[in-house]
């Protein structure tokens, strides 16, 4: 379909790719990860012509389709949102006018009235509105938006509404950057599942590690001016790396070991009548060589940690018959909740729900209208925008903002912590107003640091994060000691964090005391029950709950806690076993290497090929080792 063949790119003397090559065929599902600024973005805009290339060929199939949805899209006219859904092409779009323009005067324009028709039914015209409505929905939106003017709607959904029009259309490839960024868990689940059926090919550049983990079938790295193409997704695409990495590694230390030994004896003997021949001999050797390159410099890591916080009381915070309106709109109406020291919880729910009102509620940012709002004893809250710039000043620097702190720290130690998070130089002096997303979101976090709470309220915290920061977030949060309340549609995340999960919908508040996959099981239940009795889910909310039915939820459960158990036992012995492989193969490397390293294996005649080729057969077995072993740990994380 797409071939990419040698090509080479540069900005200014930044290269980003260096005779690259890749090739995209039918149903392949790519994800395309690297640093910020390695070329992801810049990689799409070569295959939509939308930039050249400066060396190199881009071949593509003429008779494809490709769809694309970019990280912002342009403002849309005067259409209605389901208009907007199924303008899938200029040519259907005109055709669809034109029908409409005669429909009440068409016997004037009778026989091009005609053709037009025949060409809508050709283009599935009449499939096109019901397909439009099922993905909407699936999107989030409800039947009383379909009319709405898509312009009278927040960029979100205007940007679920183009990409609801990528998928009404179904290009042959479809290409998607960042594409989960507007979308809440819901909708996220929806269209996660959508695309796991969807028939054409998926390029995909995203920064949420699960949904990369759910759709790819193989990984582009780029990196060092190179696209390095893993089968298997982003988990599998780690071991694989670090186990090339290691293998590099473990032949370019060898080499040069052979190499300094060789020398040795040169510089021993070249002197020598008696050895010189053979001094020039092993010079010869060294030359003969193909030089393995050393492995490239891991970045640096992105890791950092919450300072502890003091130590609240038990109950950290209440909410007591508390209501809130925004006018006519009435999100909540006499809520009772109550937040515990330690509690991990997660907040879920479809946009509009009031999942970052009650947030805001909750770190005082919002006034309660009526109610009541109790802060514990020695509770102390700090709240993380989703919006970063309801919590910067644009007009400041990076310094001035950070120095807005009530401790007292000095500057030496504020720039320290600015330094560790990517701010280091002459950058503490830019204007906040100039950041990126994600200078932004880590601007955020150091002023948290700054002035530690026990209470931490976030909405949205890895927005703007690469994968690299997400995953340094999730550590730092797992060490922090006090009590966590948040939002997130990332669901590595919301698994790594939660022990527990609260969801909002229709002003009401329903809390499941366990992780994510605990409530994912509940939800599955109730699935289940509804299916089983024919209830509609409106009418179920209203009646009554019998024993009976209480029997059943609990029977499903215990039967998925049992099936979920032997699935683990075969798991964790699966993990066992690789586990204790490699770490036998892992002794016989340093036994292997270390007898490289003792200078009487050379006067042994033989043995050095011996231990090469043993030592190139452990080192070939492990890599696969790794990636069976990080598979099934993964597996078996996933049950836990």
């Amino acid at each position: 379909m797409v071939f990419l063949t040698d090509i080479s790119k540069a900005y200014g003397g930044k290269v980003l790719f260096s005779e690259a090559s890749l090739q995209i065929n039918e149903g392949d599902r790519l994800g395309i990860v690297g640093p910020n600024g390695a070329g992801k973005s810049t990689l799409f805009r070569l295959i939509l012509n939308e930039e050249s290339a400066d060396s190199g060929k881009l071949t593509i199939d003429r008779r494809i389709t490709i769809g694309h949805l970019p990280q912002e899209s342009a403002a849309p006219g005067r259409e209605t949102i389901l208009e907007l859904a199924t303008a899938v092409t200029a040519e259907f779009d005109q055709i669809r006018k034109k029908l409409a323009q005669w429909e009440t005067d068409h016997e004037a324009h009778l026989e091009e009235y005609h053709a037009c028709q025949h060409r809508f039914e050709e283009l599935g015209g009449y499939q096109m509105e019901p397909r439009a409505k099922t993905i909407l929905k699936g999107l989030g939106f409800r039947d009383s938006d379909f009319d709405r003017p898509a312009r009278d709607m927040s960029g979100g959904w205007i940007m679920r509404a183009y990409l609801a029009r990528l998928l009404v259309w179904n290009p042959d490839l479809l290409m998607l950057d960042e594409p989960t960024n507007h979308l809440d868990l819901e909708a996220l689940l929806w269209f996660q599942e959508y695309l796991k059926s969807f028939p054409g090919a998926i390029l995909l550049i995203s920064h949420d590690r699960e949904f990369i983990n759910q759709l790819a079938g193989s990984i582009v790295e780029i990196r060092t001016g190179k696209m390095m193409r893993y089968r298997g997704n982003y988990d599998e695409f780690l071991v694989q790396r670090r186990a090339i990495v290691e293998q590099q590694e473990a032949a370019y230390k060898n080499q040069q070991r052979e190499i300094a030994h060789l020398m040795e004896f040169v510089d021993r003997f070249r002197a020598k009548n008696t050895k010189a021949s053979q001094a020039q001999s092993k010079l010869k050797q060294i030359e003969k060589m193909d030089l393995i390159e050393a492995p490239p410099a891991a970045p640096d890591a992105f890791e950092f940690s919450f300072p502890q916080p003091v130590r609240s009381g038990q109950k950290v915070i209440s909410l007591s018959g508390l209501s809130h309106s925004y006018g006519d709109n009435v999100v909540y109406r006499r809520l009772d909740f109550e937040v515990q020291r330690g509690q991990r919880i997660v907040l879920v729910g479809p946009n509009g729900a009031g999942k970052s009102t009650l947030l805001k509620l909750l770190a005082g940012v919002l006034p309660v209208q009526s109610g009541e709002r109790l802060l514990g004893h020695n509770a102390k809250a700090g709240y993380y925008s989703q919006y970063r710039l309801e919590m910067l000043n644009a007009d400041y620097t990076v310094l001035e903002e950070a120095m807005l702190t009530p401790q007292r720290v000095t500057e030496t130690f504020v720039r320290s912590v600015c330094g560790a998070f990517g701010f280091r130089g002459d950058d503490v002096f830019k204007p906040v107003s100039v950041l990126s997303g994600g200078e932004k979101s880590r601007l955020a976090l150091v002023k948290l640091l700054l002035d530690p709470p026990n209470l931490l309220l976030m909405d949205e915290p890895t927005t703007h994060l690469d994968m690299e920061g997400v995953e340094a977030l999730v550590t730092a949060l797992a060490e922090f000691e006090g009590t966590l309340v948040f939002i997130s549609h990332d669901v590595f995340f919301i698994r790594a964090l939660a022990s527990q999960v609260v969801n909002i919908r229709n002003g009401e508040l329903t809390v499941y005391a366990g992780g994510y996959q605990y409530y994912l099981d509940r939800i599955a239940v109730q699935s289940d029950r509804h299916a089983l009795d024919g209830v509609p889910e409106e009418k179920k909310k209203t009646a009554t709950r019998t024993v009976d039915q209480a029997k059943e939820d609990r029977r499903l459960l215990v039967a998925r806690q049992d099936a979920r158990a032997r699935e683990r036992k075969g798991r964790k012995k699966a993990v066992d076993q690789f586990e204790q492989e490699i770490t036998s193969l892992e002794h016989r490397r340093e036994v292997l290497t270390a007898e490289l390293q003792d200078p009487t294996t050379y006067e042994k005649n033989g043995r050095i090929s011996e231990i090469n080729i043993e030592l190139s057969a452990v080192e070939a077995r492990l890599p696969q080792l790794y990636t069976d072993w990080e598979q099934a740990a993964r597996y078996l994380a996933q049950l836990d």
